[in-house]
């Protein structure tokens, strides 16, 4: 690869291109287990499976699947949370050549029906909560056979005081045709699967994306996608040691950042991954406490919620090598927080679903730019566009559209050729995201296309003004967004959630943005709630807030 600017800014060691590894990620589990064979693969409450114990339940379950009649290329729905479960079917799956097709199990019924269509699924795996909504879509979506998980199926007998607390680990299901336990399949099937050749280039994953505008859209991850994309890590995080760091697998495997940055990455070098089911602030400090992770990437909120929660201050966090975050803007002031009292940085990083998770990173180990999301990873680059055509390259610190090109980049919408050629011409990737660069490379993202504000002719850009939010010593959370307004076209309105115990007024807010923020950025309304929508990774939803405040001046005639 040619030199380009953000290359000097590497850490010295590594590569500007890597020499890939061309295997498959059910070939990774397998090379793993034969290096590490003892060490653990998965903790899910106290209980741990070894590389050996979870390549041998990979086996049984793929056979298993095979006897229902799963094969190459057959489209699978999982409906999972961070549990075993969700690890060894996908690995099953993927050692079959079958596609696994990830799902929120927090979707609405509207949105899994399309997902189970769209995938064209006729199977589907899910946590036993679920069932009932999968059974009750089977005829609407073409789903045949139903395979039940459950949490108690991987812990130890004695629940403990966490466990009860925070999760309800019975529900039982009537037997009926097309329902089957997970754990009599893997219990019951031979020891070995059928032998399927699982190429480089063949289809791994389908992950969703979108949704909150429109119909959502399966992006296609290949097994080179997932493997290229956990290389690249790799090389950026060099200095984690082989087969002995544990990550703590808080972001959802359904979702493209924990997909990759902690299941993959765990199952390629050896790494032990601490499951978090569900990603409370509360139930993620006592695991930190408890199995002292050396490496935590999380979303901005859940970094909040930590630093909201009472004995944060009062937490050894010495074991922690390294923070990572990504899915959403971090503001500068919790970056800052959280560095004072862990004393270890939250490295930012940008990716898409559509580029299997990463693109850029700020260096490990390296300068780390406060409002930057880093420099493109190893193999990859980037261009900043005009927004009418996407043609011009605009110069060192000028927003426009971010575009990027490199090995990670998908190959695609599952079944939507339009929407492909709009997002993926001449092998670059328009991410819809606005941004620059700066002169080494470094890539700053003002907001999203989408997102942008234009009232009076300006052009406003809404994560500027929630950063200013932030800074307020009231303020917890908040999201700004446009709405219409019949003199300046657009004008801005801004979400805010206070702090426990804290008071404010919409002048106050106002008063205090007025002093850090031109005129015309000022929101001109200001709402307090109690929380704010977030997605599954914890990224609060700005879309949400925006079709809410529509939906509330429609029906004010407004």
């Amino acid at each position: 690869m040619k030199n380009m600017p953000w290359h000097k800014s590497y850490v010295p060691g590594v590569p500007a291109s890597i020499d890939y590894e061309r295997i498959t990620m059910p070939e990774a589990l397998r090379s793993s287990a034969r290096r590490h064979p003892d060490n653990a693969a998965l903790i899910m409450m106290g209980n741990a499976i070894s590389f050996a114990q979870l390549d041998g339940y990979v086996d049984r379950f793929a056979a298993a699947l095979a006897e229902l009649g799963v094969g190459k290329g057959d489209t699978v729905a999982l409906i999972l949370p961070n549990i075993p479960q969700m690890v060894i079917a996908t690995y099953a799956l993927f050692r079959l050549g079958a596609v696994a097709v990830m799902n929120n199990p927090l979707y609405t019924e509207r949105e899994l029906e399309h997902n189970l269509a769209d995938s064209g699924a006729k199977t589907a795996i899910c946590l036993d909560f679920f069932v009932p909504r999968v059974l009750a879509l089977r005829e609407k979506t073409g789903v045949a056979a139903v395979i039940t998980c459950h949490m108690r199926d991987f812990i130890p007998s004695a629940e403990t005081k966490m466990q009860k607390d925070h999760y309800n680990l019975h529900m039982e299901i009537a037997p009926q045709e097309g329902l089957f336990e997970f754990m009599d399949l893997l219990k019951g099937a031979p020891a070995a699967p059928p032998a399927v050749q699982v190429g480089f280039d063949d289809l791994a994953a389908l992950m969703y994306t979108g949704g909150t505008t429109g119909v959502s859209k399966a992006v296609m991850l290949s097994h080179g996608n997932s493997s290229i994309s956990v290389q690249q890590f790799r090389a950026w995080l060099f200095d984690l040691e082989e087969g002995k760091e544990r990550v703590l697998a808080v972001l959802p495997f359904f979702h493209v950042a924990g997909y990759t940055d902690i299941m993959n990455q765990c199952i390629y070098r050896g790494f032990t991954a601490i499951l978090v089911p569900r990603p409370d602030a509360a139930i993620i400090h006592t695991m930190i406490r408890e199995y002292r992770p050396t490496v935590f990437g999380a979303v901005p909120t859940l970094y909040v919620g930590l630093m909201n929660h009472p004995e944060f201050r009062n937490t050894d966090f010495s074991f922690i090598k390294g923070c990572l975050s990504g899915a959403a803007p971090m503001a500068m002031e919790t970056l800052r927080a959280w560095e004072a009292v862990v004393g270890t940085p939250i490295i930012e990083l940008y990716g898409l679903t559509e580029t299997t998770a990463i693109c850029h990173f700020n260096p490990w180990r390296g300068t780390a730019k406060v409002g930057s999301v880093g420099v493109p990873v190893p193999d990859t680059e980037c261009r900043i566009v005009d927004l009418e055509t996407g043609q011009t390259d605009l110069p060192f610190s000028q927003p426009g559209e971010v575009i990027v090109r490199g090995p990670q980049v998908c190959g695609g919408y599952y079944g939507k050729p339009e929407e492909t050629m709009q997002s993926l011409r001449d092998g670059w990737l328009y991410t819809g995201d606005i941004g620059y660069m700066d002169d080494q490379g470094y890539l700053f993202i003002v907001d999203r296309k989408k997102d942008l504000i234009i009232a009076g002719g300006y052009n406003i850009y809404p994560r500027e003004i929630d950063e200013v939010l932030y800074e307020h010593p009231k303020v917890k959370d908040a999201c700004s967004f446009g709405i219409p307004d019949s003199y300046r076209g657009e004008t801005v309105k801004a979400v805010v959630v206070l702090k426990p115990d804290e008071s404010a007024t919409e002048k106050e807010m106002e008063d205090f943005c007025r002093e850090r923020l031109s005129a015309y950025k000022v929101p001109k309304q200001f709402e307090f709630r109690e929380q704010l929508p977030l997605s599954a990774t914890g990224k609060i939803l700005r879309r949400v807030l925006r079709d809410e405040a529509m939906a509330e001046m429609n029906a004010a005639g407004k």
